[in-house]
C-alpha cells in the first residue's frame, strides 16, 4: 500500500470516530451510525492504535490476581457495550472463560459472537437505560471499554452496572480524557462513591488509548453491602 492511500485510510477512520462522537447518546441514531460502521470498525481502530481492550483486560487479570478467590475459568465477567468483541478476546487470552456480552448495535454483536469467545451475546441493549435483561450481583467483574466516550453513554450508567455486579465485586472501565473532563465522570463517581454503592479502587489517569488521545482507566469495587441505586 502506498503512502497516500495509509494516510487517506487513516484520515477516513480518525473521521469515522470522530463523527461517532456527536450523536448525542441517542440509541437510534447509534444503532443506525454503527450498522454502517459494523464491517470496518475493528480496522479503523486498529489503524488509530487503540491499546484500551488490551488495557481493560489486563487490569482484570491484576484484579482476580489480587483480590479474587476463584480462578481465572471460574470468574463470571460482563463485557458491556463489547462491540465487536475486542475485550473479550484479550480476557480470552489471560485465561478468562466465563464470559458475557452485550451492545447496542446487533452488528457489533454478531461480530462479537462470531468470536466463539462469549457464552451469550446480547443485542440491542441500550446501557443508558435499566438492564432489565439482567439480575442484580451476578458478575464478579464488569468491564467497560471504549463505552464513556463522548456521544455515547452517561457517567450515571454506572449505577446499573454497580447492580449488575457482586458484592466485593469490580467494575473496570475506561473514559477518553475528552469524555471525562465534558461529562463529570469524576463527580457521578463521586457521588455513588458517598452513597455507598463503589468505592474507587485505582484510577490510572491518562494512560495510552488511541493515537490521538488519551483515556483515564478506573478499577471501582462494589461494597460488600452496597447501598441501592442513588437515585
Amino acid at each position: 500500500m502506498n503512502l497516500d492511500r495509509q494516510t487517506a485510510l487513516e484520515e477516513a477512520a480518525r473521521e469515522r470516530i470522530k463523527a461517532s462522537h456527536v450523536l448525542d447518546g441517542d440509541a437510534a441514531r447509534l444503532a443506525h451510525f454503527y450498522r454502517g460502521w459494523a464491517s470496518s470498525y475493528e480496522l479503523d481502530v486498529d489503524r488509530e492504535g487503540y491499546c484500551g481492550p488490551t488495557v481493560v483486560a489486563e487490569l482484570a487479570g491484576a484484579v482476580q490476581t489480587a483480590y479474587l478467590a476463584n480462578d481465572r475459568a471460574a470468574i463470571a465477567i460482563l463485557d458491556a457495550g463489547c462491540g465487536t468483541g475486542l475485550v473479550g478476546a484479550q480476557l480470552k487470552r489471560l485465561g478468562f472463560q466465563l464470559l458475557d456480552g452485550f451492545d447496542l448495535s446487533e452488528e457489533m454483536a454478531e461480530k462479537a459472537r462470531k468470536t466463539r469467545v462469549y457464552r451469550h451475546v446480547k443485542a440491542n441493549v441500550d446501557l443508558n437505560g435499566p438492564l432489565s435483561d439482567y439480575s442484580s450481583a451476578i458478575y464478579d467483574i464488569t468491564v467497560c471499554c471504549g463505552v464513556f466516550t463522548l456521544g455515547h453513554v452517561r457517567p450515571d450508567a454506572l449505577c446499573e452496572l454497580a447492580r449488575v455486579t457482586r458484592p466485593s465485586g469490580f467494575i473496570i472501565a475506561s473514559t477518553r480524557k475528552s469524555y471525562a473532563q465534558a461529562a463529570s465522570f469524576e463527580n457521578e463517581v463521586r457521588r455513588l462513591q458517598d452513597a455507598g454503592v463503589l468505592v474507587t479502587a485505582q484510577c490510572l489517569s491518562d494512560g495510552k488509548y488511541v493515537a490521538e488521545e488519551g483515556a483515564h482507566y478506573w478499577v471501582l469495587r462494589v461494597p460488600h453491602k452496597a447501598s441501592g441505586p442513588a437515585g
